[in-house]
């Protein structure tokens, strides 16, 4: 219906589908994933998803190359974190949820294996390829936005990493039977890098740091500015040499 809707508007002239790291099949040997790696999906979510890349593709191929009117592409980014989160089901509201009300965090897998990154961090992706899509330097294509190379960690980490800023966060490891979940997820940046000029800012201890105080802040005063996390994210990346918009 998006897509359709894209087609009928002729002011629409860049389009950025973000989709997710497990558009992915599995690999046959832990790695991670590029660009060019078969899409698959083991769940109704995978799946969903790499259904949304496949119709984008479609879409690109069968209308949007005609005339050169509109430009697609598809970006595939990693776990974001960031303040502001308050979904049901997600690591660090439900760690959040767990602090304020004094119950253990129960954890499926402290195992699993994920790209946890800032919201920011693919936020910038994305602006960037809609930024060269609309100037007529970028065509259409697939990409992956990942965290900086240490901050592709276990469920298990993440957390002691947050009980450095939350010490009263509790876990209880949760043994029952849970919906298949893949063991590793990591994506392979290297081509974002080369030809957009993107590159991750904050590493782990950045990323999982800055998360947690917007949420200690939000906890003490009751009102936090998100802006603040854009500005430092903004400083860093310009120190950093990266280019972004």
């Amino acid at each position: 219906h998006l897509l359709e809707a894209v087609r009928a508007c002729p002011s629409v002239r860049a389009v950025v589908n973000a989709t997710t790291d497990k558009v992915y099949a599995p690999p046959d040997a832990p790695r991670a994933h590029a660009e060019s790696d078969p899409l698959g999906g083991h769940d109704p979510y995978s799946t969903s998803k790499a259904c949304a890349e496949l119709v984008s593709a479609c879409y690109r191929s069968s209308y949007f190359a005609v005339g050169d009117r509109v430009r697609l592409a598809t970006a595939r980014a990693g776990n974001v974190v960031g303040g502001g989160d308050w979904s049901q089901d997600r690591l660090v509201p439900d760690a959040v949820r767990a602090v304020q009300t004094g119950l253990p965090l129960r954890l499926r897998n402290p195992r699993a294996t994920r790209p946890w990154q800032h919201v920011l961090e693919p936020l910038s992706g994305y602006l960037r390829i809609g930024q060269l899509l609309l100037d007529g330097s970028l065509e259409g294509d697939s990409w992956n936005f990942g965290p900086a190379a240490d901050a592709t960690l276990a469920v298990g980490d993440v957390i002691s990493r947050l009980q450095r800023d939350w010490p009263q966060l509790k876990v209880k490891h949760d043994d029952g039977e849970h919906p298949h979940e893949a063991p590793l997820l990591a994506l392979d940046s290297r081509r974002a890098m080369r030809e957009l000029g993107w590159a991750p800012v904050w590493d782990a201890d950045a990323t999982l740091g800055r998360t947690a105080r917007w949420y200690r802040e939000l906890s003490a005063k009751g009102t936090v500015s998100t802006y603040d996390d854009l500005a430092a994210f903004a400083k860093d990346a310009a120190a950093a040499g990266v280019g972004w918009t």
